[in-house]
């Protein structure tokens, strides 16, 4: 009898396992694996090599699993669903997951949340999610050409190349000075150079100020002073004119110094243009017609 109860025993075991687990101190501890990490996004490079533009997104802690990129008409902020305007004649969209662009502090990374290129056809970079262990850039460009995504390790990096066989041109771009200002050294704005496609060159000019400056531009103390706009529209250029609206607000915030001062020199660098009609969003300007340039009321002081 006594041989025959220590089978059953061991046969009530061996069937019901979850019963006698969660009967006394004596059961078997439950495994669990540890997530992997989240990949961290610790920076954004880019260069021109050969017939494209190459832009390196390197990771810590491995390559996110998840990697798309495609043209998109418009991009939005992940979580709140806002529009995040980025320049540019098309828009890539760039999205990995799980990633962040944060410790697990919630501390910001290197990586930036916006960034301008001094290259042919990328124009800037624009981060537009960290949410939920994704995270989402957009890649202004001059114009919308094959796209190749590839990886690479040690250190971890996803590589966004992006066709930039076309020709270009050097022209200028008026940037604020912001320490000139300060110290009151006119001129205010200066020019720096940028690569711009020869059909259509006011416009990638426009194009490139709104991506802004370099980052060795910025620590040079040169700003995208945007008066609030957050781009331009209705560009046409004729008999001489070059007439455009701002997009966004529009406001001088009292300054004697605004957007004005960055478009203007801009545009007038083409023969073709002798005055600029410079319109805000409703498409007002105070003198339209008149012999010079013409800006909004709202960029008045």
């Amino acid at each position: 009898m006594r041989v025959g109860r220590v089978v059953s025993w061991l046969l009530v075991v061996a069937l019901t396992p979850a019963l006698v687990a969660t009967q006394g101190s004596g059961a078997a501890p439950e495994v669990r694996r540890a997530a992997p990490p989240t990949p961290v996004l610790v920076a954004v490079r880019a260069a021109h090599r050969g017939d494209v533009d190459r832009v390196v997104f390197e990771f810590r802690g491995g390559l996110p699993a998840d990697r798309q990129v495609a043209y998109v008409p418009r991009l939005f902020a992940d979580g709140s669903g806002r529009r995040v305007h980025v320049p540019g004649q098309a828009l890539l969209r760039v999205r990995f997951e799980p990633a962040a662009a944060h410790t697990d502090q919630g501390v910001p990374t290197a990586a930036p949340r916006r960034v301008a290129f001094a290259l042919p056809n990328v124009l800037t970079a624009v981060r537009s999610g960290d949410f939920e262990a994704v995270t989402t850039y957009g890649l202004g460009l001059a114009a919308r050409t094959p796209v190749r995504v590839t990886t690479l390790q040690a250190p971890p990096r996803v590589v966004v190349e992006v066709g930039a066989g076309f020709a270009t041109v050097e022209r200028k771009v008026w940037f604020f000075d912001r320490d000139r200002f300060v110290d009151n050294r006119e001129p205010f704005f200066v020019p720096v150079t940028r690569l711009v496609r020869p059909g259509a060159p006011a416009t990638g000019v426009l194009d490139r100020l709104f991506a802004g400056p370099l980052p060795r531009e910025r620590a040079r103390g040169l700003r995208l002073l945007r008066s609030g706009a957050t781009g331009y529209d209705d560009l046409a250029v004729s008999g001489g004119v070059a007439d455009l609206r701002l997009t966004g607000r529009c406001s001088s915030g009292g300054s004697t110094v605004s957007i004005a001062g960055e478009v203007l020199p801009s545009l007038k660098q083409f023969a073709t243009v002798q005055r600029v009609v410079l319109r805000d969003a409703q498409g007002s300007t105070l003198d339209p017609d008149g012999p010079g340039d013409s800006t909004p009321e709202c960029l008045e002081p």
